[in-house]
């Protein structure tokens, strides 16, 4: 085998297709376009969702619900993740800023504390809004649930 006997597979490459070259190659006159409309013209190019023509997919669904703009989204924080935060950093007070300090919340965030887990450290909680339960576990617990 030598670089000048080195050729393609059999049937692998093809003829470039030569359209409007006359009538006689067969892809002459429309060039293989059709005959009219916006497909057999120059600089035509399709709308994104176009189905020709057919009802778009975005239009025969029906629209459904809404988005409430009053709605106020809470971040979670559970009793056992306080535990947590405050055996390991040893804090006796639980606020927004020692949230921030530790990657629990961000600064625009609104906290809500939930019952899941237990919480055996007296501490004072600070959040923006508590389950009834995780208020309980807390001054069962020797603490303060306090609403900002």
């Amino acid at each position: 085998m030598n670089l000048n006997t080195l050729k393609p597979a059999e049937g692998s490459v093809r003829q470039r297709k030569r359209v409007g070259r006359g009538t006689g190659s067969g892809m002459g006159g429309t060039s293989t376009r059709g005959h009219k409309g916006a497909q057999s013209r120059s600089g035509y190019s399709a709308k994104k969702n176009f189905e020709g023509g057919q009802m778009p997919l975005q239009r025969r669904v029906p629209k459904f619900g809404f988005k409430n703009i009053n709605r106020v989204e809470y971040k979670p924080i559970n009793l056992d993740t306080l535990q947590q935060l405050i055996t390991s950093a040893g804090v006796t007070s639980v606020d927004m800023d020692v949230l921030m300090q530790h990657g629990l919340a961000g600064k625009n965030d609104k906290i809500k504390i939930l019952s899941r887990g237990e919480i055996s450290s007296v501490v004072e909680v600070k959040a923006h809004g508590f389950s009834q339960k995780a208020i309980e576990a807390i001054e069962k617990a020797g603490g303060k649930a306090i609403k900002l």
